[in-house]
């Protein structure tokens, strides 16, 4: 096959491809914008676009690499088959969501349903046009590969993989559908207001549970008043998705920081719950407002950030040390 290049080396369809995906991504971020103003949950997708033209940039030699690879594709017998044919179907799936998501919004005007459908069919859009456009190849530190080293090996599916968190993460900054997020506010209420008045009646602290509202000596207490968590674990799962893509080189390690995130926030959501409703035990119901409140969810995610950081060394060692200077005596 025959590329026009815009460059040495660098094929004209795959840079119009980066083009068409441009536009893709500007009309997902006039539709989203709407709700970073609306929802204080949702304020970070301010910084989503900043993070994924980083993203881009920090990964250009390797982008560049796997679409000027040489050589045919290592794929061979039911890979050869199986791989377009995923690719083309997570392009067609993005396209049909992305076009009922454009509908939806064109009937209805901004609404949650679709604008969760023009992110989720973005993804899948990205994903299938950057693999379609790639020419095929065979990456040169794998020319021998097997099995499913070699569908790694292939230049399609890596310059594909390279774009994952681009193509994903517009879906964590877009609302989700009212029902699913009612049912996970609920849920996590129910599981904040059980932990709080655990931990105040072995503490010697009697409360009465009343639902979602514990009744203090000084006044009530709503559990939404201190946050379910919802606002925290979609900002967090942001921050630990980023962190994972600039500083870990591994799909299983990015997954495990990224579920990693959830878990501190939670955790994290947990010890806000547990001081708000000291501090309002102690001081009053209206104590926790205003400042307080807020500044105690902003500190869920600095510690949740602060802890995604201080396990990054665990998964990355060599390359901590490097970035601190300390290079070790034989090179491995």
């Amino acid at each position: 096959m025959t590329f026009s290049r815009v460059s040495p080396g660098f094929p004209a369809g795959f840079a119009t491809a980066l083009v068409v995906a441009g536009l893709f991504a500007c009309f997902l971020v006039v539709d989203q914008m709407h709700w970073w103003q609306l929802k204080p949950d949702y304020a970070f997708g301010w910084l989503v676009p900043l993070f994924v033209g980083y993203i881009v940039y920090e990964r250009w030699s390797k982008i560049r690499s796997a679409v000027c690879s040489g050589g045919g594709s290592p794929l061979t017998g039911y890979w050869k088959i199986a791989v377009p044919a995923m690719a083309g179907t997570v392009l067609a799936g993005g396209l049909f969501v992305f076009l009922l998501g454009a509908a939806y919004r064109a009937g209805s005007g901004i609404s949650q349903p679709g604008s969760l459908a023009l992110a989720l069919g973005f993804g899948g859009v990205l994903l299938g046009v950057i693999y379609f456009n790639t020419p095929a190849g065979r990456l040169e530190e794998a020319t021998t590969a097997t099995g499913w080293r070699a569908v790694w090996a292939d230049a399609r599916v890596r310059s594909a993989s390279l774009f994952l968190f681009p193509a994903c993460i517009w879906i964590v900054s877009a609302p989700l559908v009212t029902a699913v997020e009612n049912a996970l506010s609920l849920f996590l209420l129910n599981k904040v207001v059980t932990v709080v008045f655990f931990a105040f009646g072995l503490l010697g602290y009697p409360l009465v549970q009343q639902g979602n509202v514990l009744i203090l000596p000084l006044g009530q207490v709503g559990v939404a008043d201190a946050c379910s968590g919802i606002r925290s674990l979609t900002a967090c799962l942001f921050a630990g998705s980023f962190l994972a893509a600039v500083f870990l080189d591994r799909f299983w390690k990015k997954c495990m920081l990224v579920g990693l995130a959830v878990v501190f926030a939670f955790l994290t959501n947990l010890l806000r719950s547990l001081f708000l409703a000291g501090w309002a035990y102690a001081y009053g119901s209206d104590a926790i407002e205003g400042t307080l409140h807020d500044a105690t969810g902003f500190a869920v995610l600095g510690l949740t950030s602060l802890g995604l950081f201080a396990l990054l060394p665990l998964f990355n060692p060599a390359n901590w040390r490097r970035w601190f200077g300390v290079e070790d005596e034989v090179a491995l």
